[in-house]
């Protein structure tokens, strides 16, 4: 049966497909995990040692934050969207807020140093009231591989993460 379309009329439809919806999956991430400041304490009779929750390199924010749901595709052109919602403060006297936060997302693929940070635009997409947004970008530097992928939104203002996807397996 032939093709109630012109060639023509097939080609430019072929050409209207987004490259990065022919490329592949580089990570996926189904889930969140807030932020815990600090990773654990330690006393001594004389000191009181706290270690910060710095993963990857990169240093915790200042206080507790709570994500409801996150989910996270990566393609192997260095495409990413991100879906959050629930991402608020879970602690201190702003608690339930969202701090009028704008976040950007950062994808680190070594297990070990040197990590390379890949990242959306650090301006970051603003967190609307109850803490959702949304990040459609493409990371920089695009990654190449990514053998143990983690994926953090940042605080813009000050870099520091917020939340963690859940790697898909």
């Amino acid at each position: 049966m032939k093709s109630p379309l012109k060639p023509s009329a097939l080609a430019l439809m072929a050409s209207m497909v987004a490259p990065s919806a022919l490329a592949a999956d580089l990570a996926r991430f189904d889930g969140g995990i807030g932020v815990l400041p600090v990773s654990n304490v330690v006393q001594t009779d004389t000191t009181v040692t706290v270690n910060r929750n710095i993963v990857r390199g990169v240093s915790p924010a200042g206080q507790i934050w709570v994500i409801h749901e996150l989910r996270a595709a990566v393609k192997d052109d260095g495409r990413i969207r991100v879906g959050g919602r629930g991402l608020l403060l879970g602690g201190g006297n702003n608690i339930g807020g969202n701090a009028n936060a704008n976040v950007f997302a950062t994808l680190i693929c070594e297990a070990v140093e040197p990590f390379t940070e890949h990242n959306t635009e650090l301006a970051g997409v603003p967190l609307e009231p109850d803490g959702d947004f949304r990040i459609d970008d493409v990371l920089t530097p695009a990654p190449v591989d990514c053998a143990s992928p983690v994926l953090l939104i940042r605080n813009a203002a000050n870099l520091g993460w917020f939340a963690a996807g859940i790697p898909r397996r």
